[in-house]
């Protein structure tokens, strides 16, 4: 894991089957992104670089970094972001436990 002070956006990609999502929270906790993630490569970029541009340097965590994550997690690379997944039953349980949308979400 990166020195988290070198760290300024967290942004979490959700890239199940379905709809794909993604999250990213400052370093203050507070949300700075929030929408449907894009599948295009261009599309991706522009995220990655608007996230950066305005809040600085960016991690971006996948939950399934092969197949279906392999290409947000490609172009986060391309465009500087530095990159993680989250793997295991201890990270599953995690998510688990994180309230779904629509539901209230802890401060």
């Amino acid at each position: 894991m990166p020195d988290e002070t070198a760290i300024d956006v967290y942004l979490g990609l959700d890239v199940g089957k379905g709809e794909r999502h993604a999250t990213a929270v400052n370093r203050a906790g507070k949300k700075v992104f929030d929408r449907p993630l894009p599948n295009s490569e261009p599309k991706l970029r522009e995220v990655f670089d608007k996230l950066q541009a305005k809040h600085g340097k960016v991690l971006v965590v996948v939950d399934q970094p092969a197949s279906i994550g392999a290409l947000p997690l490609a172009v986060a690379r391309d465009a500087g972001c530095r990159v993680a997944f989250s793997d295991g039953p201890d990270d599953a349980a995690d998510r688990r436990s994180l309230p779904r949308r629509g539901q209230d979400r802890c401060p």
